[in-house]
């Protein structure tokens, strides 16, 4: 529930508040003028008294043993004085030393975090069954390939681990950047206080707040530590963050408030008793844990596809080990060199990095519209998300109530601005309510609000009244004058003067119209006094006006729906809110208007009605309103057995079960934070507008992604089953250190597609694994033909040779098939087609009509120009390959050129027809099966784990600065932990007492008495 919405609800003792009575009117307070007024006053607890401590208090230094003994220091019902005692401080608060003293001793105000050892973070980028792989391809490479005279294989050793390190230097680098990008956003949300310090009121970041210290909050501010009112004013606080509990708690002097929440009400001045892990929040958060680092929907994609891969390559390992060996009888380091290309070659090694690397850099992207990723798989899932129910208020509101001036009603010889201007008068100037503020800003100048009158007696509104009234004298005239604005039945029962049948039938139709469409009615009356004593009664109240009092759409809310719309995003509207005022909205932002009250939830649809049952109903309506948190779990939990994904906004502690349920939790600017603990996606800007660009982006990373992720299946196959093809042959030898040279050059070039320009899609992205395996056999046996169509023509006919003039390093026919030189011509041919690839892959239509980002034309034009170079000079006699000439190099560019333009024609038959049947059955299938649910974040297998240390920097980040901590403890653990935590922190300071304390009668006698 926002905080807008706490606002509409009137709970006693709590702000006032707006509600609509049973006739629609409404007014200040959210009672029902209708509601029966009952007298709660011998149900409330009989509290004793506050009592001493039963030891000398003087005696500062207590022993732990005498702090937990309960007989001797209560700590839960001792006065204020003596917890000045214990905590060795006064009103006057700590001066700097002490406090920066007190620093050291209890630590910063906030929950501890475990720093991650980066050299261990980067070698986690090769712990994952890929790089497993890769290992042992080293491993064979130094170790079983000694053997037959000759040394272990140092060069394809070296090889494998640099391109290893490579791998994980560039994703430990990004995932640093993107860190660092989000910390940036985060800290910024690092929560301040108001803390006494040298005898002064400073404003500093509640992280260094430390026992002893004097602090201040007011209405709107968290509390930002565990502490002891000593003063307090009307205060009311809500610990819906910590308990749950849904009505703000009345605070009164001596009694504790908790870390991290909410002041509703008054204003207050406490004493800190305890700190960071000290605290309530802390000791709590320290039972519950931490989320485990759980895996995602990505990791299971990471796997399928690494086991894709690996499983073609176990295939074509055992067929090689077979045939090489039992068949060809190959001799050991013969075979094994040619079972490490496959292992080599076939290995997506960079894809766990890429991916992240492309996760990173979108978060990084994400950020700058306002987005923190606290959970960067959530990316991922929101490019697939069908369906965004969104909170009304401040997200497709503005959140501020506003009086609407052109539907002001007047009943008298005033006019609307005239109206405006005595319900002002009305209205407070500081510490004011949602309603004054309304008032007092609808006027425009502000200063209007006191100007020319002299306040001679305030009531503020009250749950009783339900108005406030203000009499004052006009410094024109000197005449005393009283005005009240308020509850709508209240006001017209107040007044006394030109009161007619007439008028109350009138004023009844205004607020019936006021309530169908949506709009709060506020009623303002004024009298005149006839003496100069302000305590006299008046000559009557007399009606002057009705102010319409509403939360305007947001200017850009429209346009957002209707860009989410033509994203294939529907979006409805979940509100605490009445549903008139939802209808009103909706018809407003060209939603809809069919809204339903959240009780049809329990209820189901009415009988006759056009819905057959609960869910069609659901997916029906444009929005429900009078929503509760348990309402949106639940709207959350049906919408995902209908088989959708759903995003959910929330900012209240108890949306929290809704946003950890939704695919993708988003926590609106300014939501709590618990709401922001249990997000996936913190906003820290209003408004609908921040969600749809990240929609979008998510949509932009996610082509990325699944682009690179056919690229890498295809070059899979092309690598594996064209050197084992050749292998079965022509008993072709390829070196594996030239495959290392590919898979080095082309995880250089790969690495760009995080920046490449794609277009996102209009409609909902999912992971369809059977298309991607599907293009990447076409793409690949397609590749392997061009590679062995190469070879066969080279060894088996002289065309090159008395077309072009080239000849090979063994000159005349037939064509030794492990020539130096023929393996040059293999490598250039593999590295140039395989790179030009992911031109292909990442276009919808034909590769030039999609223009690539910069970065990755550059880098494929150096990837190719260091092949190319290699190919001219690179006699490395212990790669088994020779340098070419020119007329060679000149032959595999045009061959390459020729037969990459038809990959285009490949994708677009795939698509006309393998494809389209794909879909079809996964559409059919889908509608058989739509139960199933997915849910984001659960681990799944252990294989999937294995790849979770690709998402958890993000995780680490939001710890670092206290988000993503969840806490759920119940009300009456409270008392028991507020006195450990003082207990404690004074037993710390009992080991380490203060100059000023060394004096057992100093701590006593520096004591101020709380007021």
């Amino acid at each position: 529930m926002s905080n807008h919405e706490n606002v509409e609800k009137q709970t006693e003792g709590g702000p006032p508040a707006i509600t609509t009575t049973a006739a629609g009117n409404v007014a200040p307070g959210g009672e029902v003028a209708t509601k029966k007024e009952r007298n709660y006053a011998g149900m409330e607890e009989k509290n004793e008294g506050p009592q001493h401590a039963n030891v000398d208090m003087s005696q500062i230094q207590l022993k732990a043993d005498d702090l937990y003994d309960k007989d001797k220091v209560d700590l839960e019902t001792i006065v204020i004085d003596d917890v000045f005692a214990l905590l060795q401080c006064t009103e006057e608060g700590l001066d700097t030393a002490e406090a920066e003293r007190r620093l050291e001793l209890f630590g910063p105000n906030k929950l501890e975090d475990k720093a991650q050892n980066p050299f261990l973070q980067f070698l986690s980028f090769m712990w994952n069954p890929l790089s497993w792989v890769m290992e042992a391809a080293a491993i064979v490479a130094i170790i079983l390939s000694n053997g037959q005279g000759q040394p272990p294989d140092w060069e394809d050793f070296c090889g494998i681990i640099a391109l290893l390190f490579v791998n994980s230097a560039i994703g430990f680098y990004e995932e640093q950047n993107a860190g660092n990008a989000v910390k940036a956003l985060m800290d910024a949300l690092a929560p301040k206080a108001k803390v006494r310090r040298n005898g002064q009121w400073l404003e500093i970041e509640s992280a260094i707040l430390v026992p002893g210290d004097m602090i201040s909050f007011k209405i709107g501010d968290v509390v930002p530590a565990d502490c002891r009112l000593t003063e307090a004013i009307n205060v009311s606080i809500d610990q819906a963050a910590l308990t749950g509990e849904s009505l703000p708690q009345s605070k009164k002097l001596g009694d504790q408030c908790f870390s991290g929440s909410t002041c509703k009400q008054g204003e207050a001045e406490a004493v800190v008793i305890s700190t960071g892990p000290n605290t309530f929040f802390g000791r709590a958060a320290s039972l519950v844990g931490q989320d485990d680092d759980s895996t995602g929907h990505l990791q299971k994609i990471l796997a399928q596809i690494g086991t894709f891969c690996l499983v073609t390559i176990g295939i074509f390992v055992l067929a090689e080990i077979f045939v090489l060996y039992a068949g060809f009888r190959f001799a050991y380091r013969r075979g094994l060199n040619n079972i490490l290309v496959l292992l080599i070659g076939g290995i997506p090694i960079a894809m766990p990095t890429v991916l992240s690397v492309t996760l990173a850099v979108g978060a990084t992207q994400l950020a700058k519209y306002k987005a923190i990723v606290t959970r960067i798989t959530a990316i991922e899932e929101l490019a697939g998300v069908t369906i965004l129910c969104s909170d009304k208020t401040g997200t497709l509101t503005t959140n501020k109530l506003t009086i609407d001036r052109n539907t002001i009603k007047t009943y008298g010889r005033f006019s609307p601005d005239e109206v405006i201007l005595l319900a002002a008068y009305a209205s407070r100037t500081e510490n004011q309510d949602a309603i004054d503020l309304s008032v007092v800003q609808a006027l425009g100048d502000t200063s209007l609000a006191r100007a020319g009158i002299k306040l001679l007696d305030f009531k503020p509104f009250n749950p009783v009244d339900k108005r406030t009234e203000i009499t004052y004298r006009e410094e024109s005239t000197g005449k005393l004058k009283r005005v009240t604005k308020g509850m709508t039945g209240i006001i017209i029962e107040l007044c006394t003067r030109n009161k007619t049948e007439e008028q109350e039938s009138q004023l009844e139709q205004d607020v019936e119209e006021y309530a169908t469409r949506g709009l709060r009615a506020l009623a303002v009356a004024y009298e005149e006094l006839l003496d100069d004593d302000p305590t006299a009664e008046g000559n009557g109240f007399e009606l002057i006006g009705l102010l319409a009092i509403f939360d305007p759409p947001r200017e850009d809310t429209k346009q957002t729906i209707d860009d989410a719309l033509a994203l294939g995003v529907r979006v409805k509207m979940v509100t605490g809110d009445q549903l008139a005022i939802a209808k009103e909205t909706g018809r407003r932002l060209g939603l809809g208007d069919h809204m339903y009250p959240a009780k049809v939830l329990k209820e189901g649809p009415a009988p006759g009605s056009k819905h057959a049952n609960l869910d069609e109903m659901i997916m029906d309506a444009d929005g429900f309103a009078g929503v509760f948190p348990e309402h949106k779990y639940e709207i959350v939990k049906r919408l995902q057995g209908l088989g959708h994904l759903c995003a959910m906004t929330g900012d209240g502690a108890n949306d929290a079960p809704a946003l950890s349920r939704a695919n993708v939790g988003i926590a609106v600017e300014g939501a709590t934070d618990a709401a922001r603990g249990a997000a996936d996606i913190v906003l820290t800007e209003p408004g609908l507008s921040t969600i749809v660009h990240a929609i979008r982006q998510s949509r932009v990373i996610f082509q990325r992604m699944r682009n690179y992720a056919i690229y890498a299946c295809s070059v899979t196959i092309r690598i594996v089953v064209c050197f084992a093809i050749l292998a079965f042959t022509y008993k072709f030898d390829f070196p594996p250190f030239m495959v290392l040279v590919i898979a080095l050059l082309n995880d250089g070039t790969i690495m760009t597609l995080s920046l490449d320009r794609v277009l996102p899609s209009n409609t909902p992205d999912s992971w369809d694994l059977t298309e991607i395996f599907a293009y990447a056999v076409a793409y690949g046996i397609y590749l392997t033909a061009s590679t062995i169509a190469l070879v066969v023509i080279i060894v088996e006919t002289t065309f090159f040779q008395d077309k072009f003039g080239v000849q090979l390093a063994r000159p005349g026919h037939p064509v030794n098939k492990n020539d130096p030189q023929l393996h040059m011509i293999v490598y250039l041919q593999v590295a140039i087609i395989s790179q030009a690839l992911i031109f292909t892959t990442r276009a919808h239509s034909f590769f030039f009509m999609e223009r690539p980002s910069v970065a990755l034309v550059a880098a494929f034009c150096l990837a190719q120009l260091v092949s190319s170079i290699i190919a001219a000079y690179g006699d490395w006699g212990f790669s088994q390959i020779q340098s070419i000439s020119g007329g060679w190099i000149g032959i595999v560019w045009v061959w390459n050129i020729v037969w990459f333009i038809p990959l285009d024609w490949i994708k677009f038959a795939m698509r006309a027809t393998v494809i389209k049947a794909l879909r079809k059955r996964s559409i059919a299938k889908a509608h058989a099966e739509v139960g199933l649910v997915r849910h984001p974040s659960r681990a799944q297998s252990i294989n999937e784990s294995l790849y979770s240390n690709r998402t958890t920097f993000i995780r680490r980040t939001a710890r670092r600065i206290g988000f993503k901590t969840k806490v759920s403890m119940r009300p009456e653990e409270l008392q028991r932990f507020s006195s450990i935590q003082a207990a404690r922190t004074g037993q710390t300071l009992a080991r380490h007492p203060s100059r000023t304390a060394q004096a057992p009668a100093s701590g006593v006698g520096g004591v101020s008495k709380s007021g």
